[in-house]
């Protein structure tokens, strides 16, 4: 993110492999059936009866992971892919599968695609796949404790999983998480616009560190240093833990971060000793580089 006349605060973004909750996996069914009943036959043999007739084995299960933070678009293409259907299918099926979204996602389920593993056989279709993702995140996002925590700062569901999106592509710990969720209510309580590179990037499709001055005046409603408020919709899918970061973001009047290394994430409510962590991230780029 950048603010005012500062050089740009950017994010250093580091690979990263995929992260899931710890409620963020979905239980293979089939599999604990299969064991189950492996283990039902052992004492049929011990009693000299005669065993059951031979089932037809099951369906090959695969899985298919949905990391934290992936764009609808990104969703998508993994789908196509493992599903073997041509690219664009999953696409198609989205703009037209009835799937149970928030009135004010307009049909759009960026946001709605639960991050998770998925089971997958030959019998999956892209649209079941993305009924089952979206209603994941309903049951993850429809809980008492995030929809009352939404009420509490005057949200809808869908402005908390739009932050919490954000949240999700600007820090890596759910302690950074916190804070910058409080950094995103601070700013939209005072007015002030968000300026967040993560909207710029989801703007021009695109996943950078370096954003320059003439990105910051493209027109576009995701372009958080021009538009206030926030984003149209969603830029990604998040995780439980960003939802959670979201509706309860730890007090604090940070209105500035700028991540100077990988790790060391600087928050901060005076814009001074924002500027020198900007310059401090400027001077280990320029190091690094050299």
């Amino acid at each position: 993110m950048r603010y005012d006349s500062a050089q740009p605060s950017r994010r250093p973004r580091r690979t990263r492999r995929p992260r899931l909750t710890r409620r963020g996996r979905v239980t293979l069914i089939a599999g604990v059936l299969v064991l189950a009943g492996a283990g039902t036959l052992v004492p049929l043999l011990l009693l000299g009866e005669e065993p059951p007739a031979p089932r037809r084995p099951p369906q090959s299960t695969r899985t298919l992971l949905i990391p934290e933070g992936w764009r609808a678009g990104q969703v998508y293409d993994a789908v196509d892919k493992a599903l073997g259907v041509p690219p664009g299918t999953t696409r198609a099926e989205a703009e037209t599968a009835p799937l149970a979204l928030p009135s004010a996602a307009q049909g759009n389920p960026e946001g709605f695609l639960f991050p998770a593993t998925y089971p997958i056989d030959r019998t999956t279709t892209p649209r079941g796949l993305l009924r089952y993702m979206v209603t994941t995140a309903g049951e993850r996002f429809g809980t008492g404790k995030v929809t009352h925590g939404a009420q509490r700062g005057s949200l809808s569901l869908y402005e908390t999983v739009t932050i919490a999106s954000v949240v999700q592509a600007e820090a890596d710990t759910a302690e950074d998480m916190g804070k910058v969720a409080r950094v995103i209510r601070n700013r939209l309580a005072r007015g002030m616009p968000l300026q967040m590179d993560s909207t710029l990037n989801y703007a021009l499709d695109r996943s950078t560190l370096d954003t320059s001055h003439a990105d910051t005046r493209i027109e576009s409603p995701y372009n958080t240093y021009t538009v206030a408020g926030l984003p149209p919709t969603p830029i990604g899918n998040p995780g439980e833990q960003a939802v959670h970061a979201a509706i309860d973001p730890p007090p604090g009047d940070w209105l500035y971060f700028v991540t100077v290394a990988p790790g060391d994430t600087r928050f901060t409510a005076d814009y001074d000793e924002h500027l020198a962590n900007v310059e401090e991230f400027n001077h280990n780029r320029r190091t690094a580089a050299s």
